[in-house]
């Protein structure tokens, strides 16, 4: 895994991609600091950091496009798999050159707050509380774009999902707020939702009674929950909504919240990402 880290470290650090990717978001970082904390004197850098978590709907699609996409592209994955190292070691090798890669603009915006104490009183502890909670939200970005760039060949595809997702992701308030909190249109979209997953899993095994009866089950199962309790499924689709929403999970850092739940969602995020990327690359190796 050390061989892989430094490989892809090295890789990063001589090409214009690592660079692209800290000068965004060095940019960006700099502009609403510029705007918040030298134009208008506040002394809260945590508004900063919140103002700026779009940066990962680019820069992160542009970090990680290429990390496991090209490999697959030229066949030099087939020389990874066949080397001592462990599928796993090559994929947390390759993320943490990533998120080292993350990690050097981080230092430099950990350095923002020390140079707003020179003229004025800052809160560190705030201020660092919100920077940990963006450095873990970067992680889980860059986490998904790892995986998205698992399962194609192409880096434009792998560049483009990663955005769409992101971007949905970044939107969920939005797109919860189109659907209702009533308990019968919350269970009339999960029985939908069941016909959908019974539709997915026949294509898998095209085995149609198997479909049809987990179809079946699951319906009369959500049928008897609400006749029984209708107000389990009130605002369930807000819930469910509610974990996609990386950002929501950011703002209790923003708000020098130091948030162990939030924690543990991140590195959750990171974990099932990262577990999805192995099972893709080891289902292609033993295919």
């Amino acid at each position: 895994m050390t061989a892989i880290y430094k490989r892809e470290l090295k890789s990063y650090l001589t090409s214009m991609v690592g660079y692209l990717f800290m000068f965004f978001v060095l940019l960006i970082a700099g502009i609403y600091f510029s705007a918040y904390q030298l134009s208008a004197a506040y002394p809260k850098f945590e508004y900063t950091l919140n103002a700026m978590t779009f940066v990962f709907l680019i820069a992160v699609p542009i970090l990680t496009m290429r990390v496991l996409a090209e490999e697959r592209k030229q066949k030099t994955d087939q020389l990874l798999l066949t080397s001592p190292v462990s599928v796993s070691g090559i994929v947390m090798g390759k993320y943490l050159a990533l998120v080292t890669i993350y990690a050097i603009p981080i230092a430099v915006l950990a350095t923002y707050p020390l140079i707003m104490s020179k003229f004025g009183t800052v809160a560190f502890g705030s201020a660092y509380t919100a920077l940990l909670g963006f450095f873990l939200l970067g992680s889980a970005n860059i986490a998904i774009g790892v995986f998205f760039s698992a399962i194609t060949e192409s880096q434009v595809i792998a560049a483009v999902l990663t955005f769409v997702f992101l971007f949905a992701f970044y939107m969920m308030n939005g797109i919860s707020s189109f659907f209702s909190e009533g308990a019968l249109s919350t269970c009339v979209t999960f029985g939908l939702l069941i016909l959908a997953a019974a539709i997915i899993i026949y294509t898998m095994i095209k085995n149609f009674l198997i479909s049809a009866v987990i179809c079946i089950v699951g319906e009369i199962a959500l049928v008897i929950v609400y006749v029984v309790n209708s107000s389990f499924f009130s605002g369930g689709i807000q819930k469910i909504l509610d974990i996609f929403n990386l950002s929501s999970h950011f703002d209790n850092f923003a708000n020098a919240i130091f948030d162990v739940k939030g924690i543990l969602y991140f590195l959750s995020v990171i974990a099932v990402c990262l577990f999805l990327t192995v099972q893709s690359i080891a289902k292609r190796r033993w295919n």
